[in-house]
């Protein structure tokens, strides 16, 4: 069967389709087969077909016919007869071997007013016989040909385990440049040069340069590491191999590193090339912390890219990049110079990378004249590049389902928030649960309003989102330092809910669990990492304590740090009720209106409980 194949794109933007006849003996003897069949079967059909509708007659009926002179014509084929006549076709059948000019002769019928047709089929009856002869012959060797050429193909595919998996990104594919890739200009410059050097070697060379063999990038998820690396290969106009680090290992021993040596030959051909491995932490991990020992088979795959980076010739232009989120767990032996010469950092994008990224992705949507892309940047603290990408998605999804022309900004605050906590529920609650939950997300506000370095709330509602009855949200604004007096006014304003429900209700509800957990794993950060206690500065969680390693403080010391926890949190929950104690009325109003309205944005809440005092002094210092 013809096969489409598509070349390379032309001068004119079109593509060349060439269509290539592939011959196969397979399809040849299959459609050999097939045809055969179908012959015995249309004729068998269209025999029995003349059976059924054609009359049949006795042969001394036909001999009276020809004698009254009814017989116009009779076509001999073999032992029938097909007798016409001028009103009807029947036919008869004659003693086989027997002739029929004798037949007639003998029973006195002249046949000189009869047209007599004899059709001579001996020697398709001969070939038909012998077809039905070997058939099942032919049939048989070809069912064992195939049984034998499935086994050795199962057995051929067990040794194609060690050929590289690697996905190719050549030149034909859409390029993905620097210009793509927003949020990361630090990274960019780093790489600048390696992309330099795969156009330029030689000026490195003169200046004695050797080749940087692999880039390590670290950075959390959806920070663009992947698409970073595809930019690279993309501005370098070089193939680009990509291929993750879970995909050299399988369940027989030795794969992976014959993979690798796979990948790594096949680079070396393409060169200059970049060689791309995601997620390298899967096969990098430090060697000696498995059960298998020396014979672990992730073991054998990081050796063999040991070996591979060492073996690099000065002149080969291939550059290995690798990305990370969790460079602590990497084997020393990999990430040491000469083999991953850099790391580049991908951190969270500042306010002026997601005004960058929110620029990039908002292309090819509409956007109503009311969005304010500086107030979405500030807004969108903490969201990676696939956060924003996502949340424009999600904002077009919205503005689609209602009908709209143009994505509106409530559409993006929503898909903000949907991004962040999850879809609305719309879960039915008693009126019980809505003033239990309206008093406790008043009670985060209002703290967090008493609070000078708290950052201002954004939004409070009691609306249900994923797992959360309510939420208040706090408008970040970015800080390069912590500090201790913030990170106490943060735990403050996460114990406000729990403050509220006893303040007003006399009672505990489980709404506060997470509350409490984040609370609390935030002091014992201050503890035991950052060393804001009493307790000095030391670090006690162990920052490269890897699963297999055993506790590092004793009994003792963790009971210290144990009581230097609940020593911070109690202290920030006596200011919590402290504060709403005072504030008791403004309390009650701003449950009352969230009752009401369910929903209250910066501006409704300042208009009802009034401006935060650091913001009047900022407002009046302009």
């Amino acid at each position: 069967m013809p096969s489409p194949n598509f070349k390379k794109i032309n001068k004119n933007g079109r593509r060349n389709f060439k269509v290539k006849m592939r011959f196969s003996w397979k399809n040849l003897i299959l459609y050999s087969f097939l045809f055969i069949f179908l012959l015995f079967l249309f004729s068998g059909f269209t025999q029995s077909l003349n059976l059924n509708n054609v009359k049949t007659a006795s042969l001394s009926q036909v001999i009276n016919d020809v004698k009254k002179g009814k017989v116009t014509q009779i076509t001999v084929s073999d032992n029938k007869l097909t007798i016409q006549e001028k009103d009807e076709v029947f036919q008869a059948f004659k003693e086989p071997g027997s002739n029929v000019y004798q037949i007639f002769k003998d029973a006195g019928a002249s046949l000189d007013k009869t047209k007599v047709t004899v059709k001579d089929e001996s020697s398709l009856n001969s070939w038909i016989n012998i077809l039905g002869s070997i058939l099942p012959v032919i049939l048989m060797v070809a069912f064992f040909y195939f049984i034998f050429r499935q086994a050795r193909g199962a057995q051929e595919s067990i040794f194609s385990f060690g050929q590289s998996k690697a996905k190719l990104f050549n030149r034909d594919h859409p390029k993905v440049t620097f210009a793509d890739v927003a949020g990361v200009d630090d990274a960019k410059q780093e790489l600048t040069e390696i992309v330099d050097f795969l156009k330029n070697p030689g000026k490195y060379k003169a200046m004695g340069a050797r080749t940087p063999k692999g880039v390590l990038m670290v950075g959390p998820s959806g920070t663009g590491k992947t698409l970073l690396a595809r930019a690279t290969a993309g501005e370098a106009n070089v193939p680009f191999f990509s291929m993750a680090g879970s995909e050299f290992m399988e369940m027989l021993v030795g794969v992976g590193a014959s993979r690798v040596r796979d990948l790594f030959n096949t680079a070396k051909k393409a060169q200059p090339a970049i060689i791309f491995i995601d997620e390298v932490d899967a096969i990098g991990r430090q060697r000696g912390a498995g059960f298998m020992g020396g014979h672990d088979e992730r073991e054998q795959t990081l050796n063999q890219i040991l070996v591979e980076m060492d073996g690099f010739m000065p002149t080969e232009q291939l550059v290995v990049i690798a990305a990370t989120n969790r460079p602590d767990v990497l084997d020393p032996a990999l990430i040491r110079p000469g083999r991953f010469d850099r790391r580049v950092v991908l951190d969270m994008p500042d306010v002026v990378g997601r005004k960058s990224i929110l620029s990039i992705h908002a292309k090819g949507k509409p956007f109503a004249e009311d969005v304010d892309w500086e107030k979405v940047a500030k807004r969108t603290v903490g969201f990676s590049g696939a956060d924003l990408e996502n949340m424009l998605n999600e904002a077009a999804i919205l503005a689609a389902r209602l009908g709209k022309k143009a994505i509106e900004m409530k559409d993006i605050n929503e898909a903000s928030t949907k991004v962040k906590l999850g879809p609305e529920k719309k879960r039915l609650q008693s009126e019980e649960d809505r003033e239990m939950t309206a008093y406790h997300e008043a009670g985060h506000a209002l703290v967090s309003w008493q609070m000078p370095h708290v950052d201002p709330v954004h939004r409070i509602s009691i609306v249900s989102r994923g797992f959360s009855l309510g939420h208040t949200m706090i408008e970040p604004v970015e800080h390069t330092h912590e500090t201790r007096t913030h990170l106490l006014e943060q735990i403050t304003v996460m114990l406000g809910g729990r403050a509220a429900e006893k303040l007003i209700f006399n009672e505990m509800t489980t709404g506060a669990s997470n509350d409490i957990a984040r609370a609390t794993e935030l002091a014992r950060m201050m503890v035991s990492e950052f060393g804001m206690s009493d307790l000095g500065p030391i670090n006690l969680d162990g920052e490269n304590k890897t699963f297999y390693d055993k506790a590092n403080i004793s009994p003792e010391m963790a009971a210290k740090v144990d009581a230097e926890v609940k020593k911070i949190t109690d202290v920030c929950y006596k200011n919590a009720q402290a504060i709403l104690l005072k504030l008791k009325a403004k309390l009650d109003l701003l449950a009352a209106e969230l009752l009401k309205k369910e929903t209250l944005e910066a501006e409704e809440f300042e208009s009802l409980i009034g401006i935060k005092k650091v913001q009047a002094r900022l407002k009046a210092d302009k």
